[in-house]
């Protein structure tokens, strides 16, 4: 038999970290290769992480709700010495013996290796971190942007694990420390502490000492339970977390403006409803407008580049690729952003399936990380909520966002060679979000109509 350490898997190009999020397999559970044991939960999405050997799950090493590192250890399996005679089981073999305090602290020594040339070379914008303390590239980002000193930053307590500072813990410095005095260094030495400075409200131990002092805090911002029975105090999920996080920054990184257009799809609504039960019959799938939104909007994106990019710093970085995200409403009512890669090599057969199975597999909970990463544009559709139009909030790093409005018919004035007449006809508000900093009303305003003028100009005698 030997023993194989089984690690946090890189989920994704940008990912670095994963929270273990439920245990499928438990102590002494048979493992069959490729059988899901756990689940992990990203800054990107939540999946099933696979075993790469057979065996028996021996020890587990990070409990649920634990912060990870790529390539840190999670668990040992014990499997056939024959089927495990690679470079993984004689690794795994020395991780075996320590006892379970030394194997503890293998693990975080573990989950800061893959970590340290990215922050060592952010941090060196900020300065030089304490030694031993470990800083993500996140941190070290958030603490440039918001001119947070790295002193300040080693004063920070952390409620990660080993005390390392999260991304929520200099969120949260960010919001209050205009409130209140920063925190006081951990073990500070006789100069860091001026006689002229104020006695520190904060707790000056290390951050495990820091814990009960945030407690209250964390409590006092609680809003009161109802004691008419009135009111219910519901914790906000993972997922919704993150989307109220990355809304706030959002709106806090770009200047959004909004400009409108009313699009006639008559064309559209009527080829779709010519054809929707031939590819039902064919195919087995849905067909829905989104494909012809996402191709509309690739064709006007190479139209107008300069709305494919993104801002880092005084630069503005243009996008090759055309990568167009479609959110998605999950049954939890949160929402997911999909993308489609290579939008404007898919012709609308192939729009139709992909973004079929984007929505699927987002609705089952079971995307990948690369299905999340690389979007260049996105599109919301509002009006399958019955909205008419909506003004929505861009993907950073993105410039831009649609939001498609509920097609409705009206009365529309028709010309014709004789004449103008009075007809019904299906109309629909595309809603166009951009950032101000690098998108002008101008360039904003001509790319929501030069969408609207490719589905005016749809051809009925499109073949699907």
């Amino acid at each position: 038999m030997a023993r194989v350490e089984m690690v946090m898997p890189k989920m994704g190009e940008s990912i670095m970290e994963g929270t273990v999020l439920k245990w499928l397999k438990q102590v002494g559970d048979t493992i069959e290769q490729d059988e899901s044991v756990l689940e992990v939960a990203t800054d990107k999405v939540d999946t099933e992480v696979p075993a790469i050997h057979a065996g028996v799950l021996q020890q587990i090493l990070v409990e649920e709700g634990q912060v990870v590192a790529v390539g840190a250890p999670i668990a040992i399996v014990e499997t056939d010495a024959a089927a495990a005679s690679n470079g993984q089981a004689s690794a795994a073999q020395p991780a075996a013996a320590p006892a379970p305090a030394a194997e503890e602290e293998g693990a975080s020594e573990a989950a800061m290796v893959p970590h340290v040339p990215a922050a060592q070379s952010l941090s060196s914008q900020l300065g030089e971190a304490q030694p031993g303390r470990f800083y993500s590239p996140l941190v070290l980002n958030i603490a440039r942007e918001e001119g947070i000193s790295m002193a300040d930053l080693e004063r920070l307590p952390g409620t990660g694990q080993g005390g390392r500072v999260t991304k929520k813990d200099i969120l949260d410095f960010v919001a209050h420390r205009g409130q209140q005095p920063a925190p006081a260094a951990a073990a500070p030495a006789p100069q860091a502490a001026p006689a002229a400075q104020p006695a520190p409200q904060q707790p000056t131990a290390a951050p495990a000492a820091a814990a009960p002092q945030a407690a209250p805090a964390a409590q006092a911002s609680k809003p009161a339970p109802s004691v008419s029975g009135n009111q219910e105090l519901v914790e906000m999920d993972r997922m919704r977390k993150m989307i109220a996080q990355r809304m706030v920054d959002s709106k806090r990184i770009s200047p959004h403006v909004t400009s409108f257009v009313e699009a006639d799809v008559t064309e559209i609504v009527n080829w779709r409803n010519k054809h929707k039960d031939a590819y039902k019959k064919r195919e087995g799938e849905n067909l829905t407008f989104t494909p012809i939104f996402v191709q509309a909007i690739a064709r006007a994106i190479q139209d107008f580049p300069n709305i494919n990019v993104s801002v880092d710093g005084d630069y503005i970085i243009k996008k090759r690729d055309i990568n167009v995200g479609v959110a998605v409403a999950l049954p939890s009512g949160n929402l997911i952003v999909p993308v489609i890669h290579g939008a404007d090599q898919l012709n609308l057969n192939g729009l139709t399936k992909r973004v079929n199975d984007l929505a699927n597999r987002a609705r089952a909970n079971k995307l990948k990380p690369e299905d999340l990463e690389g979007g260049t544009y996105t599109l919301s559709n509002v009006g399958s909520f019955g909205n008419v139009m909506g003004t929505p909030i861009i993907m950073q790093p993105q410039v831009a966002i649609m939001a498609v409005g509920a097609i409705k018919k009206k009365p529309a004035v028709i010309e014709t060679p004789q004449g103008d007449l009075i007809g019904v006809r299906h109309f629909m508000f595309l809603s166009h979000s951009y950032d101000h900093r690098v998108v002008d009303g101008s360039l904003g305003g001509m790319f929501v109509r030069r969408v609207a003028d490719y589905l005016e100009q749809f051809d009925p005698n499109t073949s699907i």
